[in-house]
C-alpha cells in the first residue's frame, strides 16, 4: 500500500500478530471456530503482506495479480460457507476487498489510485470504508464487557478465548480501513 514507512511497518505487525494468533485459534477444539480462525489468519497474513512499505519493497508486477487469485479464491470459499454462518458473510466482504485493493495496485503501481478524470474517493473504496469503519464500531461495542464470565480451570485456552477472537478481528479491520484510506 502507499503511504509512509513508519505506519506502514505498524500495520504490518498488527496484521502479521493477528495472522499468527488465528493460527493459534485453529488448535481450537470447535470446528466452527478453527474455520473462521483459517480464514482470518489468510487475511491477516495478506494484509501484512500488502502493507509492507513501497519504500523498503516494491514487490514484482505479477504478485498484485497473484493476491487478486488467492483472495478471489477465498472469497469463493466464503461465499460457499456463507449457506451455513453469517460470519462468513463478513469474510466474504474482506476477501473481496482484498481483490479490489490488488487490482487497483496492479492498475496504479507507485500511485494513488483514483477515477480517470475524477475526483475524491472512488464509490467501491468508499463503500468498503463505510462498511469497515461500521465493522470497526460495533466489534468494538462487542469487546465491552456485559457479566464477568470465569474460565474453570485452565478450560479452553488460548484458542477458545472469544474475547480475543473480537479483538483480532476488531484490529483487522481498523487495519482494512488504514489500508482503504491509503488507496
Amino acid at each position: 500500500m502507499h503511504g509512509p514507512a513508519s505506519p506502514g511497518w505498524l500495520l504490518v505487525a498488527l496484521c502479521a500478530a493477528t495472522g499468527a494468533y488465528c493460527l493459534l485459534r485453529m488448535r481450537s477444539s470447535v470446528e466452527e471456530q478453527r474455520r473462521a480462525a483459517g480464514g482470518e489468519a489468510l487475511m491477516g497474513f495478506g494484509m501484512a503482506a500488502m502493507a509492507v512499505p513501497a519504500a523498503v519493497f516494491s514487490p514484482p508486477a505479477w504478485a498484485w495479480p497473484a493476491y487478486a487469485v488467492v483472495f478471489g479464491a477465498a472469497a469463493l470459499r466464503a461465499l460457499w460457507a456463507a449457506r451455513t454462518s453469517r460470519h462468513h458473510l463478513h469474510h466474504l466482504v474482506g476477501a473481496s476487498a482484498m481483490v479490489y485493493m490488488a487490482l487497483a495496485m496492479a492498475a496504479s503501481p507507485g500511485e494513488h489510485h483514483h477515477i480517470p478524470g475524477g475526483s475524491g474517493v472512488p464509490l467501491v473504496t468508499g463503500t468498503l470504508l463505510l462498511y469497515f469503519a461500521g465493522y470497526v464500531l460495533l466489534s468494538g461495542v462487542r469487546l465491552v464487557p456485559t457479566v464477568a464470565v470465569t474460565t474453570s480451570g485452565g478450560a479452553g485456552g488460548w484458542g477458545d478465548r472469544p474475547e480475543l477472537a473480537r479483538a483480532c478481528r476488531l484490529s483487522m479491520g481498523i487495519a482494512m480501513v488504514a489500508m482503504l484510506l491509503t488507496l
